[in-house]
């Protein structure tokens, strides 16, 4: 029997946009209670109340010090525990590296990998204290196979792979399900696509995905019955070869 997911307190990265944007409206049509991180403080406030209820928007930029302490605390203060952990924030940088930049480089490990690692660390005592929760992280199909033209993100990715899987392994007895979804081309902001029609005719011609298109299959991760862990979900437009 599928999980409800109502009453359940959310915490997700990267909300302000894509993805993130998407799985704010998907869980809280689920019945969630949410907590919306992002960078734009703006659009992140657009999206809470796009939402209802009582969802909090916290503006952060997760890799500054004290940032991650100050949301989770912030989350706890509002809503006691936090029981599904959806780490999608992240940069993307694509291009060879002979002529990359090793600053930019740091930022985007320090986004896609190191405040995962932060973040995850902060929630998990919680969860393991509560003997439940479920933590989602967003990696890429770059994380099962190095892509040649972005090879410092595809590194990063695989980077998210090896943490997943390990930590599942890890806290699995304490009742607590991990795992990571692995889109391929998502036809959003990160990816340089803004306008609707423009979006519309890539869906139609089955080379991306919509945001939407990922919430829904981490919608499917977190329902699952108890006793069933989707580790790794890879979704793919159809004609992406790849």
């Amino acid at each position: 029997m599928a999980i409800d997911l109502t009453g359940k307190v959310a915490l997700v990265t990267g909300a302000s946009s894509g993805i993130g944007r998407a799985l704010a409206h998907t869980l809280a049509d689920a019945g969630c209670r949410l907590v919306l991180v992002g960078r734009d403080e703006a659009r992140l406030g657009a999206v809470a109340a796009a939402c209802g209820g009582d969802a909090l928007a916290l503006s952060a930029d997760l890799t500054e010090a004290g940032a991650v302490e100050r949301v989770v605390d912030a989350a706890l203060a509002r809503f006691g525990a936090i029981d599904l952990l959806l780490a999608n924030a992240g940069l993307y940088i694509p291009g060879d590296v002979a002529d990359g930049d090793p600053d930019a480089w740091d930022r985007l490990l320090d986004v896609n990998v190191a405040s995962v690692f932060r973040l995850v660390r902060r929630v998990l005592p919680g969860m393991i204290a509560r003997g439940d929760g479920h933590v989602v992280v967003t990696s890429s199909i770059s994380g099962h196979q190095a892509i040649h033209w972005e090879p410092v993100y595809s590194a990063s990715k695989h980077a998210i792979q090896s943490f997943v899987h390990g930590l599942r392994r890890q806290v699995a007895r304490h009742g607590i399900r991990v795992g990571e979804v692995a889109p391929g081309v998502v036809l959003n902001e990160l990816w340089g696509y803004h306008d609707a029609a423009a979006i519309e005719a890539k869906v139609a011609e089955r080379a991306g995905l919509r945001s939407e298109d990922v919430a829904e299959a981490v919608l499917f991760m977190l329902t699952r019955p108890a006793n069933v862990t989707i580790r790794d979900l890879v979704i793919l437009p159809q004609n992406q070869d790849i």
